[in-house]
């Protein structure tokens, strides 16, 4: 099980920047993407439970998941596999002269690998309306940012491809959020593609069975202070948009549905063995 916690605001931040026809192709860490474009959390809990009411049907778990209907692109392991994907949806967009834009992004660690030079080299040649983001959370798995590279800001990695980097405070719901607006926007506009390097902070393992015990605790501690959820919070008090009482009407009304979606994936079918095959293989020709 991979956790967003400590980097809620990154997800909820570009989903929210995004209009209703455009496409990410998302980070494991990004469940509030996914909220926003409509999944359920009946709907994700049955994924994790493998069973028929969840977006693969039961096939996958976790948070390999997308639907095409609702602009998602299925998450895979290898972190920036996605990016080639992202970016060939991308040229798709522009061949066919539509005025939509892919959102998408990996780990600090998922910079390092080729696929995601490729992908940011072809789409800064072609221009394309992509936009990519790193959500720098530290470590890749247990590796410090200081041992993947030589770089100190993974932004600067922008600059070879002659696109756009901007480095943001990634426990800042409003910062991401504009950051991503103006990417987006620079993106429809036919100007080609950004890098955001999202700075937060991995408050767990790599997974829930992962203690973490490389991460000096002291780091953890600062982090902490830096929360995204109460740092929302704390903005929407000043703006006088929100109070402790709403805040905690908000809480209760989660957790209802939280605990409504656990009861529907609980009660909610296995699939059948002939379901294996279905979903799988191309029946017809299509787009998207």
């Amino acid at each position: 099980m991979y956790t967003s916690y400590g980097m809620e605001a990154i997800a909820i931040g570009y989903a929210s920047a995004l209009e209703r026809d455009d496409v990410i192709a998302p980070f494991h860490r990004d469940m509030g993407a996914f909220l926003i474009r409509g999944f359920t959390p009946g709907e994700i809990l049955a994924q994790y439970l493998g069973k028929r009411t969840g977006p693969s049907k039961g096939k996958d778990g976790n948070v390999h998941m997308g639907d095409l209907n609702r602009g998602v692109i299925s998450f895979v392991s290898h972190l920036a596999d996605n990016l080639p994907v992202a970016t060939g949806i991308a040229l798709a967009f522009k061949i066919r002269g539509e005025r939509r834009v892919t959102f998408t992004g990996t780990g600090d660690g998922g910079t390092s690998r080729g696929d995601f030079h490729e992908a940011m080299n072809f789409a800064a040649v072609r221009k394309l309306p992509v936009v990519f983001f790193c959500n720098n959370n530290q470590y890749a798995y247990s590796t410090p940012q200081r041992l993947q590279m030589a770089i100190h800001d993974v932004a600067d990695r922008a600059k070879a491809y002659g696109m756009p980097g901007e480095i943001v405070d990634g426990n800042d719901v409003a910062a991401v959020y504009l950051a991503s607006t103006r990417a987006i926007a620079r993106a429809r506009a036919g100007e080609g593609p950004t890098f955001l390097e999202f700075k937060t902070m991995r408050m767990h393992g790599h997974s829930e069975h992962d203690p973490a015990k490389y991460v000096p605790r002291e780091l953890l501690e600062e982090w902490k202070k830096k929360d995204p959820i109460l740092k929302a919070e704390q903005l929407l008090n000043q703006l006088g948009y929100g109070a402790d009482a709403y805040f905690h009407e908000i809480g209760e009304r989660v957790k209802k549905e939280v605990e409504a979606g656990l009861e529907f994936a609980e009660q909610s079918p296995l699939p059948e063995g002939p379901e294996v095959l279905e979903g799988v293989f191309a029946e017809e020709a299509g787009s998207y």
